[in-house]
């Protein structure tokens, strides 16, 4: 069964902060306040193009801090997609909010309309780097939020950010253990990216600020995914969703901003188990995957067969082989 999303973008609605890297209407493309009237027609919209069968839908309230909306315009945009789902026309609510946010009303007020996911938008688990992003929460605050929301039956996910002000590879590493011993359900991690407008440019631009390059965040997302899945945890995004302000030629002044930048990190995890079982290939090696990896394995822009013959001197060709897991790789010949 595969998951879809309606996505119902509230741009900077209901968050009283200016983050360094945030500049909402260019990140989502929305510039005006969404209403309920809205909500009616967007999931309509959506369901006219999904699958009919084999499907679970969630209507997905994005961008801003939902949860800092007044409650009685929480509960209108709720009410409106609330109709979907006793319906049967979606099969849940989910929405991104700000740990600082939470709070047993809100949360009473979240199952009344049927919201089944709460993402929290984490960015770091520490404090110097929060305070440096203007975050205007603190670790505690995540900490507090978690174990409220796990006293209700909502799904619970948690969104880092890598490559903050003051942020460092050994940072991130340490935010993502403490996210593990959350035990959220659900993770996403998003690299920074430098935007237009925003105070993260002008410390760009003044030379205060250095952003990760591609390969460094792609370096360190590889790991981090790594961590994440040995430890249960689902990690539904990495990078964010491209956009027409949200790709190379858009609003993105600098940072690891590549249209299909989870496929390289994917790719890099395949590359090491690549290298370790064609250790001993001295100039041939045939390799086998999922058919449905087989992207993954040979790389962008077929990188991973160039760097092996490039580092390794080893001629590599990749084939499906439907009996393997998804990330498993298995030395043919050589």
């Amino acid at each position: 069964m595969r998951t879809y999303n309606i996505p119902i973008f509230v741009p900077h609605k209901g968050c009283p902060f200016d983050c360094v890297f945030c500049n909402q209407k260019r990140i989502t493309g929305e510039i005006r306040e969404v209403t309920p009237t809205d909500v009616t027609e967007i999931i309509p919209q959506h369901l006219k193009t999904l699958p009919k069968t084999d499907r679970y839908i969630e209507a997905a309230f994005f961008g801003g801090s939902f949860t800092g909306i007044p409650i009685d315009e929480q509960s209108a945009l709720l009410s409106a997609a609330h109709e979907f789902l006793e319906r049967g026309e979606i099969d849940g609510i989910r929405l991104s909010t700000r740990p600082d946010y939470i709070s047993e009303k809100i949360l009473d007020n979240l199952q009344k309309y049927g919201v089944t996911t709460i993402e929290l938008g984490v960015q770091s688990m520490d404090d110097e780097v929060l305070k440096a992003s203007n975050r205007g929460h603190t670790r505690a605050d995540v900490i507090k939020a978690v174990e409220l929301i796990k006293r209700y039956p909502f799904t619970l996910g948690l969104q880092m950010m890598t490559g903050l002000p003051l942020d460092t590879p050994e940072r991130s590493t340490e935010t993502a253990k403490q996210i593990i011993a959350l035990k959220p359900a659900i993770v996403r991690i998003y690299p920074t990216l430098t935007i237009k407008d925003t105070y993260l440019e002008k410390l760009y631009l003044s030379g205060k600020y250095k952003p990760q390059t591609i390969d460094e965040a792609v370096e360190l997302c590889k790991r981090l995914l790594i961590m994440f899945e040995e430890n249960g945890i689902n990690v539904i995004r990495i990078g964010l969703q491209a956009t027409d302000e949200i790709c190379e030629n858009g609003s993105v002044v600098a940072g690891p901003v590549h249209s299909a930048f989870r496929e390289l990190v994917e790719s890099a995890v395949y590359y090491d188990k690549i290298v370790n079982a064609t250790q001993n290939c001295e100039r041939n090696a045939l390799i086998a995957v999922n058919p449905r990896e087989i992207s993954k394995a040979v790389g962008n822009r077929r990188a991973n067969v160039i760097k092996i013959k490039s580092e390794k001197n080893i001629d590599l060709k990749v084939t499906g082989d439907e009996s393997l897991s998804k990330g498993e790789v298995k030395l043919v010949c050589f």
